[in-house]
């Protein structure tokens, strides 16, 4: 699609990590601001250099108090694939746009950004000197300055291969930084309560940016764990509610799981992460529950479900179960008021999911859920789907060598019928999604074969 014209372009810095992650992001935080993801760029790939079409600045704007997946945006005046292209697409920028920017009274600086190649400061004021042309009426501000502009080159991906000219070139007016901060100030280094399976900061926000997640939103966890997922719902504003099957991670009790720490505190706990970055407000509850068998009443409760499900590896599948239930020959467990853990295999429990996202979720709400694939084998047919479920991003994140689990982002687009729980599994579907039930013995399977490799090679 071509781009309406010169006037709405950004440019937009993305950060070179989680690369499929990106595109998904963006045109998720657009929806949500009321814009639409245009570009001619084609493909995006590795590229840390995206120009988009965006209806307003206030949009942009928006767009980078979200994303953590992009850096900088600015307005972009002019590109070309030389200096001396840029100068001509500078030159036929409206001058009326840029004079609000540039008169007297005001003041500005420029900023020089090149990936992959480092300039000394002698060609970065060449660089500057070769943009008087530009029609600047203000005085220079290198501490202070009410508008800021940015000369970007792009050197390419590769590191060995430094071209002696840029492949592109950018100048535009800064607009906003996003949110890559948060990646650091909420880093689960520093957070009072956490477990082995707790999600790293920069995913659980771009989780919480791909369910579309805003304030007053309700947002559940089915597998809640620490609660990660919630902390960065809750930071865009959103009350968060979860269940977990273990009562020690629910309440805090048990051992810890950090390093030369035996027990867990009296206060590590959800409420308390939360309580941590002063989000305690929009906690509304956790409880222990299974998600296997979900106790609500039938309703749309949900703006959101985001969540992790335990794959087996460090966390095991399980889910409550009866006397009747436990294989004939095995050791019947005493009567108690407590239920019988029994396994639960990632095909139920993924058809369970979506079949309660389905019910709870509003017309237009998302599911956010990881998908733990063995790669060797991974098909797209293998994402587990649902008649009421729009399949809106499919990304991956590797693991290892052999396997890799894929953020799958869902939205409800028709309401959930009773005919509609099984109706999207014929017998061939059906035998891809018990495919996932074997991704553990997978796994270690790897792993045994990767660590006999690794013991011969020291030997010989």
């Amino acid at each position: 699609m071509a781009l309406p014209g010169p006037l709405n372009r950004y440019l937009l810095l993305m950060a070179q990590e989680h690369l499929e992650f990106r595109l998904p992001e963006i045109k998720s935080l657009l929806s949500l601001f009321g814009g639409q993801f245009i570009s001619n760029q084609g493909t995006y790939g590795k590229s840390p250099f995206w120009i988009l079409s965006i209806p307003s600045e206030e949009i942009a704007r928006n767009l980078m108090k979200r994303t953590v997946c992009a850096k900088s945006i600015f307005e972009l005046w002019g590109h070309g694939r030389s200096s001396e292209e840029l100068y001509s697409s500078l030159r036929s920028y409206p001058v009326e746009k840029m004079v609000p920017f540039l008169h007297s009274d005001s003041t500005y600086k420029i900023k020089i950004h090149t990936f992959n190649k480092t300039l000394t400061q002698e060609e970065k004021v060449k660089r500057i000197d070769a943009l008087e042309f530009l029609p600047f009426e203000g005085k220079v501000n290198l501490k202070k300055p009410q508008h800021i502009f940015s000369l970007l080159e792009d050197y390419g991906l590769d590191p060995n291969c430094i071209p002696e000219n840029p492949h592109n070139v950018y100048f535009g007016r800064w607009i906003a930084d996003g949110q890559r901060e948060l990646i650091e100030s909420y880093s689960i280094k520093k957070r009072h309560f956490i477990g082995n399976t707790s999600m790293d900061a920069g995913l659980s926000f771009i989780m919480a940016n791909h369910g579309k997640v805003k304030e007053n939103d309700i947002v559940f966890d089915p597998f809640v764990g620490t609660g990660g997922l919630l902390i960065a719902s809750a930071h865009f504003g959103a009350y968060v509610y979860g269940t977990d099957i273990d009562y020690n991670t629910v309440h805090g009790l048990g051992k810890a799981s950090r390093k030369n720490q035996k027990w867990r505190g009296p206060d590590e706990n959800i409420r308390a992460n939360l309580r941590q970055y002063g989000l305690e407000k929009y906690y509304l509850d956790v409880l222990v529950s299974d998600a296997s068998k979900p106790s609500w009443r039938k309703g749309t409760y949900f703006d959101a479900i985001i969540t992790d499900p335990p794959y087996g590896i460090r966390e095991s599948t399980r889910r409550t179960g009866s006397q009747k239930e436990i294989p004939k020959g095995m050791e019947k467990c005493p009567e108690s008021h407590v239920p019988v853990s029994l396994s639960y295999h990632l095909s139920d429990m993924f058809f369970d999911l979506l079949n309660f996202a389905a019910e709870t979720l509003v017309l237009g709400g998302r599911l956010v859920y990881w998908l733990p694939v063995y790669t060797p084998e991974y098909i797209e047919e293998m994402v587990p789907s649902h008649p009421c479920l729009k399949l809106i991003s499919n990304c991956e994140q590797k693991l290892s060598s052999h396997t890799s689990r894929r953020l799958i982002t869902m939205e409800k687009v028709k309401k959930f019928k009773n005919r509609d729980q099984s109706s999207h599994l014929p017998n061939d579907h059906s035998l891809l999604y018990q495919g996932h039930n074997s991704f553990r013995e997978k796994y270690f399977s790897g792993v045994t074969k990767r660590i006999a490799k690794e013991e011969k090679s020291s030997q010989e």
